[in-house]
């Protein structure tokens, strides 16, 4: 019966309904009333739920004739005292003043975020670089002239430093190699215990490195055994055999893979 007086914004009839079903509920030992209050709770949430919606298209709601009024308002002209002034075959050229959407410009920005204007920090830019730039860029030209002089010399010195501990790893292998041979000349070598080291799979490698320049400068070679397996020995640099040898090992080369695993 009140449904229009509770619905309204400034009527706490609702609330004041709601107080009382609670209070009346303390007393409900019947089914019946149990029912009731239920019912009333969904009537409540109801005209609750409407209450709200009003209250929220009241707020949200955007009339867009009313707004294009207040902006042609502030924009100083009175749309009511043009239409009665000019007749409509007869309306002005201009509707807005001159100054119209320059006044809505200067308005306009207190509501956007703009970004600071640009602006040189030490003028424009200039073609040429000042002159204490220059002396400073030939001083870098003249310091890194000294470099590259000094450089070449550095690397002979590392190349060759590298190079004569490789001549020296390589003698030193040959000696094994021979003092192995000439210890028991009948007994083959095996190529894979000679070069692998059982502790270090990096060692291993550069004992195959180390033996390939053997091979290839025709002071040993390798051969397969009669399981198939290589063998190495060393070569006599004298002889026609062993000139021979050591031509066609040069002329035959291979890769060998070895992996973690394998080396394992």
């Amino acid at each position: 019966e009140n449904r229009e007086a509770m619905l309204s914004s400034k009527s706490n009839r609702l609330t004041e309904a709601l107080e009382e079903a609670n209070r009346l509920f303390g007393g409900v030992c019947h089914a019946r009333e149990a029912a009731l209050d239920a019912q009333f709770l969904v009537i409540a949430s109801n005209i609750g739920k409407e209450k709200a919606s009003e209250l929220h298209s009241e707020m949200s709601a955007f009339d867009s004739t009313a707004f294009a009024e207040d902006l042609l308002t502030f924009m100083g002209i009175n749309r009511t005292e043009v239409e009665e002034s000019d007749d409509s075959e007869d309306a002005p050229d201009h509707f807005l003043p001159n100054d119209a959407w320059k006044k809505m410009g200067e308005e306009a920005p207190k509501y956007f975020r703009r970004a600071p204007t640009f602006h040189y920090m030490m003028g424009s830019f200039k073609s040429e670089p000042p002159v204490p730039k220059q002396r400073i860029e030939r001083q870098k030209k003249a310091s890194r002239g000294k470099a590259e002089r000094a450089m070449p010399a550095q690397l002979k010195k590392m190349e060759e430093s590298h190079q004569e501990a490789t001549e020296k790893e390589v003698e030193r292998i040959l000696r094994i190699l021979q003092t192995h041979f000439e210890n028991d000349p009948s007994t083959p070598i095996s190529f894979f215990d000679f070069v692998i080291d059982p502790n270090s799979f990096a060692r291993t490698v550069e004992n195959m490195f180390h033996v390939s320049f053997l091979i290839r400068d025709g002071l040993a070679k390798i051969k397969l055994d009669e399981d198939e397996l290589p063998i190495i020995e060393p070569l006599k640099p004298s002889g026609g055999g062993g000139e021979e040898d050591s031509r066609a090992g040069v002329r035959n080369q291979v890769v060998i893979s070895l992996d973690q695993k394998e080396w394992q």
